[in-house]
């Protein structure tokens, strides 16, 4: 990463190189500048080694700008905003760099109605950073830096409330919860022991020494794999550091995925109340099949969560996600939320009798496969052009990137919000059919780029 990137609601950088203090605090002063709820800010951070440092200039900030702090220590990015919400905040710092490596760190903005900032709000921010417009408050009006006490118990009290509790405990289900040392074993072995789990936590100290590489996919996660089969469990759940995304493993230790993630959930959602759903471009058409076959309408958003929540929003809809592993209950939050994944997935099994692969089997069957390849940003449209003129048979959406679809299939190209890369996902028949497009695709950027 060789500059720092500014997202809709935060931005992601290298510690020590494109993220430093006084990056971090100028950028909390933007956002505290544009700021219009009274109230204080709740702050938290993912267990990253290098959270406790940018969480102390981050309060420091806060304070400057004349605000209070709520700290909440290390706690999961679904679980702030359940505090905004608790706590009547005017908005939460969460920092975290989400699946990136040791090195990078982040932070991401959230509103006063407990979700991350929408695309205006976020571009307000970066324009008050890159102009360098912040105003410091004198020392008669700084603010004060108190810790929450149990920051954790709304956020199980919510996610509890969302499930026939007693019906999953009565399956008394054998869990293996891999937070690999990031903040989700804070709030997810309490929840999965409330729901009458034998639990078995890899990986519970959040202290950001990852076990393996931090990002929820198969190739980090064979060890995991392999202790589940080991020890006879019935489900694995992995999560990313601020276990927003959740990763499924069946019984016999294998790799379920994060697709089917918010497909199993989108499921149980219409067994229990059918009704609009939202997913973004790049998520697999699965969650959309079960909804059109539960009468429901899907609708497709731009990539990001920030997104998603809009389209939910202005849809009324009941439930949504991503397909990184990241559903979205409404009842809880406007946040993606592994916790929630976990519950309803438990519930899922619960209420149909039925394995982890036993459901995955059942879903309505594609194959998607993803690729990426460095460019610059500035020669990603006339790539993107190229590929759809290249490609003429297929339906042109650019709501986000490039999205060509077929009856059959489809094929999303877009640049990263959070990385100098672009993004070939592509989902068809075959796992084969799909990869043909991606490379086919990725062949036309690469003419084009030299």
């Amino acid at each position: 990463m060789s500059e720092l990137i500014i997202s809709v609601s935060g931005l992601r950088g290298i510690v020590g190189e494109t993220l430093t203090p006084p990056v971090a605090a100028r950028y909390l002063a933007a956002f505290c500048n544009q700021l219009t709820k009274p109230g204080p800010v709740v702050l938290s951070y993912d267990g990253r080694t290098s959270g406790p440092m940018l969480r102390d200039v981050a309060a420091a900030a806060i304070v400057a700008c004349g605000r209070d702090v709520l700290d909440a220590g290390v706690a999961a990015t679904p679980t702030v905003g359940v505090l905004v919400k608790q706590f009547k905040a005017a908005g939460a710092v969460q920092i975290s760099a989400s699946h990136n490596p040791p090195a990078y760190n982040g932070i991401k903005l959230f509103s006063a109605v407990g979700r991350v900032l929408d695309a205006a709000s976020g571009a307000k921010v970066r324009e008050l950073y890159l102009d360098d417009s912040i105003s410091w408050k004198a020392a008669d009006a700084l603010g004060s830096c108190c810790d929450i006490d149990d920051p954790h118990a709304s956020h199980l009290d919510a996610v509890l409330a969302t499930v026939d509790v007693e019906a999953i405990r009565k399956r008394n289900f054998s869990v293996v919860l891999d937070s690999n040392h990031g903040s989700g074993s804070t709030l997810g072995r309490r929840l999965l022991e409330a729901l009458g789990c034998q639990v078995i936590v890899l990986g519970d100290e959040p202290d950001g020494q990852f076990a393996h590489p931090p990002e929820p996919i198969v190739e980090n996660l064979q060890g995991v794999c392999e202790t589940i089969k080991s020890r006879g469990c019935e489900v694995g759940f992995c999560q990313d550091p601020d276990a927003d995304r959740l990763a499924l493993i069946d019984a016999d230790g294998k790799f379920i995925g994060e697709e089917y993630t918010v497909a199993m959930c989108v499921q149980r959602a219409m067994m229990k109340q059918p009704g609009p759903i939202v997913i973004n471009l790049a998520t697999s058409s699965m969650s959309q099949q079960v909804a059109i076959d539960a009468g429901a309408t899907p609708y497709r958003s731009a990539v990001g969560e920030a997104n998603v929540a809009d389209m939910m929003i202005a849809n009324a809809a009941v439930y949504g996600g991503e397909g990184n592993g990241g559903p979205i209950d409404p009842a809880v939050g406007y946040v993606r939320d592994s916790f929630v994944g976990m519950a309803h997935v438990l519930e899922l099994m619960a209420t149909t009798g039925k394995s982890i692969a036993e459901l995955a089997a059942e879903l309505p069957r594609f194959e998607i496969y993803k690729a990426k390849a460095e460019i610059g940003r500035e020669a990603l449209p006339a790539a993107m052009d190229q590929i759809a003129a290249e490609l003429p048979d297929a339906e042109v959406s650019r709501i986000d990137g490039l999205r060509l679809s077929w009856s059959d299939r489809w094929l999303l190209v877009r640049g990263s919000n959070t990385e100098p890369i672009v993004r070939f996902i592509a989902e068809a028949p075959t796992l084969e059919e799909a990869k043909a497009l991606c490379d086919r695709a990725e062949q036309i950027v690469n003419a084009c780029t030299g």
